[in-house]
């Protein structure tokens, strides 16, 4: 093989990929957080909420979780503007990848709920704690607990997902990588330097994950 290497022209770009790179962390944070938010709230509407409530709460995890990201992503940049709702790249891509990971995420902390034993939320209502608390500190952080590495993975799964929202250009990692290409013609080298910066965002998202366990749930079952 005759193939010369010539890193040069990638490494010549490295404010935009670092600008890339940024992106891609920003988006995958904000979806990481909002999407938390969103699944707490549709599993505890599966879980505790009015049966109409849970119907809607199904169908929603049901149309996500059998329909592919690229397709939830171009129908909220190309098909919602036909309602008249238009957004830049970034924020349809940010409100795809809420939306997607809330249905998956749902499914698992709903499991975290319902291992929590009964007694506990019955020891709960008798030392006359409300219901958002029994909910907060009786129920959610010790299922947070028990489905922590499924839910850190899925938050990983998501961060390498987001590489799909350059298809509709938003200046994420992936986007960067493929402009680049275009004008170099490096496509080998562009993307080992771009295969390295993803490797490294997984291995530090799992750290943060890590800090984040030992932070606030890290604590013994019994006293």
């Amino acid at each position: 093989m005759n193939y010369k290497f010539q890193f040069g022209d990638v490494f010549a770009a490295w404010p935009l990929l670092l600008e890339g790179t940024w992106t891609t962390i920003q988006l995958s944070l904000s979806a990481m957080v909002l999407g938390l938010l969103l699944a707490i709230a549709c599993a505890w509407g599966k879980t505790a909420g009015p049966r109409p409530l849970r119907w809607v709460i199904n169908a929603y995890i049901e149309l996500i979780r059998n329909t592919p990201f690229l397709v939830q992503l171009f129908f909220f940049f190309f098909a919602m503007p036909a309602l008249g709702v238009r957004w830049s790249a970034y924020t349809a891509a940010l409100t795809a990848m809420v939306v997607n990971l809330g249905a998956y995420a749902t499914e698992i902390i709903r499991a975290g709920i319902e291992s929590i034993p009964k007694g506990q939320i019955e020891a709960g209502l008798a030392l006359n704690l409300k219901h958002h608390e029994i909910f907060r500190f009786v129920i959610l952080k010790p299922a947070l607990r028990a489905i922590y590495p499924a839910l850190s993975s899925q938050f990983i799964l998501l961060m390498l997902s987001s590489a799909v929202v350059s298809a509709i250009s938003a200046d994420d990692l992936t986007s960067v990588a493929a402009n680049l290409q275009s004008q170099t013609f490096r496509s080998f080298e562009i993307y080992i330097v771009v295969t390295a910066i993803y490797l490294l965002l997984s291995l530090g998202f799992s750290l943060l994950f890590r800090l984040a366990y030992q932070r606030w749930l890290n604590y013994p079952e019994r006293r």
